[in-house]
């Protein structure tokens, strides 16, 4: 078993503003966005403010392609599970550690699955890709060899001499 290290955060209370972020962060990008178009109807001051603060955190393009975005939102959003639901101290430093070292071993393997799903899913696109570019070429051949064969059926291998006919 490992030493027991005090992983707590200190507890603090939170204002409505963090409340209604950490809500809409629950929800995902589409509450963010339900938020900023209601506040574009009821006065627009107010949907401009979210609009400009989802561009500058940066809440508008969590979900790019990127791997380096991706990384660090994985990262903000283990951080951010942790605090919120895992991480209160419960007294016992033994349970504290364990539950700790638990929710971080989980944390890990779904990273991992996350990334075999990854790999899988570009294992698919190839081979995908490869059977394309099979049959392409087979076609091709097949158009070559039909070509190739139309030719000879037509009798250009030599002059072609009409008789005359008897008299």
């Amino acid at each position: 078993m490992s030493t027991a290290v005090d992983s707590t955060v200190p507890h603090r209370r939170e204002g409505w503003f963090a409340k209604s972020e950490a809500w809409l962060d629950e929800k995902g990008k589409g509450a963010w966005i339900a938020a900023m178009v209601l506040g574009f109807i009821f006065f627009w001051p107010v949907g401009l403010a979210l609009l400009a603060y989802m561009i500058w955190s940066k809440r508008m393009f969590a979900g790019s392609c990127s791997g380096k975005h991706r990384k660090s939102h994985h990262a903000y959003r283990h951080a951010h599970m942790a605090q919120r639901h895992g991480f209160r101290p419960t007294g016992n430093n033994a349970f504290d550690a364990y539950k700790a070292e638990t929710l971080k071993r989980l944390m890990d393997e779904q990273e991992q699955f996350e990334a075999f799903l990854d790999r899988l899913r570009e294992a698919k696109d190839k081979q995908e890709f490869d059977q394309f570019m099979d049959e392409r070429a087979t076609k091709a051949r097949a158009s070559t060899d039909d070509a190739d064969d139309s030719r000879d059926a037509d009798g250009e291998d030599g002059p072609v001499v009409a008789e005359e006919p008897n008299k």
